[in-house]
């Protein structure tokens, strides 16, 4: 994991709005959440069974977080490599498998070592740089 300082880190906003936009930008809103915090998720880089996530944690400040006027907070975002297992699953979920691919596997490792982790900043930081001007652009009709 890599922990990153950024511009949107106390950046205070209401979660539909910052969803809606997000997910125009290839970010999505991480159905693993509690009511009084989330996380928006962008994959960086994925290859095989491997992918790098951009994260960006978030707490909940008013109102419950799976309605559009929640008042959220964001937290320090970071970059995480997730590795699944791409290969059957030999036991009883075995029907479950689609492309090699099950829903129910778990990771073979959920917080990976990343190589080359400055091309993943940077990656990361353009990504938000890009998120936040979006915030700043008029909404159009």
């Amino acid at each position: 994991m890599i922990r990153l300082q950024s511009p949107i880190e106390g950046r205070k906003t209401h979660f539909g709005y910052i969803r809606d936009i997000f997910e125009e930008y290839g970010c999505d809103f991480s159905s693993n959440f509690e009511y009084d915090q989330g996380q928006f998720d962008s994959i960086l880089w994925r290859e095989a069974g491997e992918t790098i996530y951009l994260r960006l944690p978030f707490i909940v400040l008013e109102g419950e977080l799976d309605h559009y006027e929640a008042l959220i907070a964001f937290g320090s975002p970071y970059v995480i490599k997730h590795v699944v297992n791409i290969g059957l699953d030999r036991d009883e979920n075995a029907l479950a498998t689609v492309a090699g691919i099950s829903q129910f596997q778990k990771p073979l490792d959920k917080d990976g070592h990343i190589e080359d982790k400055s091309r993943w900043v940077q990656a990361s930081e353009n990504k938000i740089e890009k998120l936040l001007y979006a915030l700043e652009e008029p909404l159009s009709s």
